[in-house]
C-alpha cells in the first residue's frame, strides 16, 4: 500500500463524497434501468486510481467487484436458463444474485454513511 494513503474519512472533501454517492446511485438505478451500472463501474474505474484516500478507494473497489461478479454470475445463470435443462437452477441463481447484489449495495451505502472504509 502507498504510504501516502489516508484511511480517515474526515479528510475526504464533499465533492469526493458526492462522486462516490453518485456511483452508488448509479448502481442502485441498475435495478430500474438495467444499464446504469455500466456508467457506475466506469466512474469507479476512473476514480479508484485518482483517489489518495483509502476510504474512497475501498468503496470504489467494493463497487467494482460488485459489478464484475454480478456480471459473471448473470452470464452463468443466463447460460443455465438458456440450456432449458437447468432453467430452474438458473432462475434460482438469478434470485440469489439479486439478493446478493442488493446486500452489497445496502452494506456499502450504510458503511459509506457511517464514514467507514469497506473491508478489503
Amino acid at each position: 500500500m502507498n504510504d501516502n494513503m489516508v484511511v480517515d474519512a474526515a479528510g475526504v472533501s464533499e465533492a469526493e463524497r458526492n462522486t462516490l454517492l453518485i456511483a452508488y446511485v448509479l448502481f442502485c438505478a441498475t435495478f430500474v434501468t438495467g444499464f446504469a451500472g455500466i456508467a457506475g463501474v466506469i466512474l469507479c474505474h476512473i476514480k479508484v486510481g485518482e483517489s489518495g484516500n483509502e476510504f474512497l478507494r475501498s468503496h470504489y473497489r467494493w463497487l467494482i467487484r460488485t459489478f464484475w461478479f454480478t456480471l459473471l454470475w448473470a452470464v452463468v445463470c443466463g447460460v443455465l436458463v438458456a440450456s432449458i435443462i437447468f432453467a430452474v437452477l438458473g432462475g434460482i441463481g438469478f434470485a440469489a444474485l439479486f439478493v446478493w447484489h442488493l446486500y452489497r449495495l445496502i452494506r456499502g451505502l450504510v458503511t459509506f454513511s457511517e464514514r467507514r472504509p469497506m473491508p478489503v
